[in-house]
């Protein structure tokens, strides 16, 4: 060989030169909300992943493209962020007065994870349709023209969520003139009915109180007001100001501060053990999903991120979220719950910062507004419950097919 031939090094060789098929998988990709994730029904998975277990795990982390050192999930269906690393599995239901069962998985980029401990508010638009598309609801709910029902039954938190979608000709209606912040087309509205996000069977505020104290050592008192809440999904909501932030961030001057996340996660494992999720600080890494860490600030003028101004008398609050360690680009729907849940009743953060207790909820959030309704009652013993929140979402089927993962993969 000439010594002008360019040779491989052994760091720049290949690292496997062995050979495997590809197994192909029935899967639907959609949009739902500010949200996309790979669809399957469940009979169509391989036979070992139709259980809940590590096989399942490392299928649908291959097929979204995780553990990804790089965060940029190439060689898989992810799109490298919290919003676009998810998958949905969806069955007829096991239940006579709901039409499907949906699992949430939240698959983490850069990690062997997959955080099953909570709902995609976002994705659940998306159940509805795909849902239909698949032949799970039956003939009596479905309408020529109009708005058919699917009745969702959403296994990780256990709950009914109960779906509004508009149908034309017999056929989903996917388009229309409903805009969502944080999604740059139009579409066709569908309504969210989260039935008892918080009831009989769960404690809507954990701790026991309505606010409660954080450690943190960034400010005068040395501690953060907090709302820790169980409604749409667990949830840590915190005064801004009182943590040296505005809710009015973008992605820039959360993500790339160090000093920021860290606290952050910080307080979302102080109130996760003050709700009773984790029993040390340790576990926290494994429920990146849940709690939702959440600050919140009176409603003031800002510019989202599209750079169109969201004026101070169009929302109510200014609220930011962190998904997966970093901030969501727009508002999770289950967080929106939670926020909303809380903004019903006297004395909580979220009706403290509003200025009073309501049933409806305008989120400014970090793509632009967000309205979200939630009716909240009390018994004689002063014991909180929810009955039903309410938001709009839409939907929309991007890929429908086979994804292909290599069969290797175990």
């Amino acid at each position: 060989m000439l010594a002008t031939e360019l040779q491989l090094s052994t760091d720049q060789a290949p690292r496997s030169m062995s050979s495997h098929p590809q197994v192909r998988i029935p899967a639907t990709y959609m949009r739902g909300g500010t949200s996309k994730g790979v669809f399957f029904q469940l009979k169509d998975l391989p036979e070992n992943a139709q259980q809940p277990g590590p096989e399942r795990d490392r299928l649908l982390q291959r097929v979204i493209g995780s553990p990804d050192p790089y965060g940029k999930q190439i060689d898989g269906m992810g799109g490298a962020t919290s919003s676009t690393s998810k998958v949905a599995i969806v069955s007829r239901s096991e239940r006579d007065d709901h039409d499907v069962d949906y699992m949430f998985g939240q698959v983490a980029v850069d990690r062997p994870l997959i955080d099953w401990s909570g709902n995609c508010g976002n994705l659940t638009a998306a159940v509805a349709v795909f849902a239909i598309n698949s032949g799970f609801v039956d003939a009596e709910s479905m309408t020529k023209n109009g708005l058919a029902q699917v009745r969702i039954w959403q296994q990780n938190t256990g709950k009914s969520i109960i779906a509004e979608v508009p149908v034309r000709d017999g056929e989903v209606l996917e388009t229309g003139d409903f805009f969502l912040d944080g999604v740059a087309f139009s579409g066709a509205p569908i309504t969210l009915d989260f039935h008892n996000p918080s009831d009989d069977a769960d404690v809507l505020f954990p701790s026991g109180k309505l606010l409660d104290h954080l450690k943190v050592d960034n400010n005068i008192s040395g501690y953060v007001e907090a709302t820790l809440i169980n409604a749409g999904i667990p949830a840590v909501l915190l005064d801004a100001n009182q943590i040296g932030l505005t809710a009015t961030e973008l992605e820039g001057d959360i993500n790339d501060r160090t000093e920021h996340l860290e606290l952050l996660e910080e307080l979302r494992v102080q109130g996760a053990l003050k709700m009773g999720l984790i029993d040390s600080p340790e576990q926290a890494a494994q429920l990146q999903h849940t709690p939702k860490i959440i600050w919140l600030a009176t409603a003031a003028n800002y510019r989202a991120s599209n750079g169109q101004l969201v004026p101070a008398d169009s929302i109510d609050v200014c609220a930011r979220a962190l998904s997966m360690g970093k901030l969501h680009h727009a508002m999770m729907a289950s967080a929106a719950v939670a926020m909303a849940s809380a903004a019903a009743i006297p004395g909580t953060l979220v009706s403290q910062l509003a200025g009073r207790a309501s049933s409806q909820l305008r989120l400014g959030h970090t793509c632009g507004t967000l309205a979200v309704g939630a009716e909240a009652k009390q018994s004689n013993d002063n014991y909180w419950q929810i009955n039903r929140a309410t938001m709009q979402r839409s939907a929309r089927v991007l890929m429908e097919g086979w994804v292909r993962v290599p069969a290797d993969f175990r």
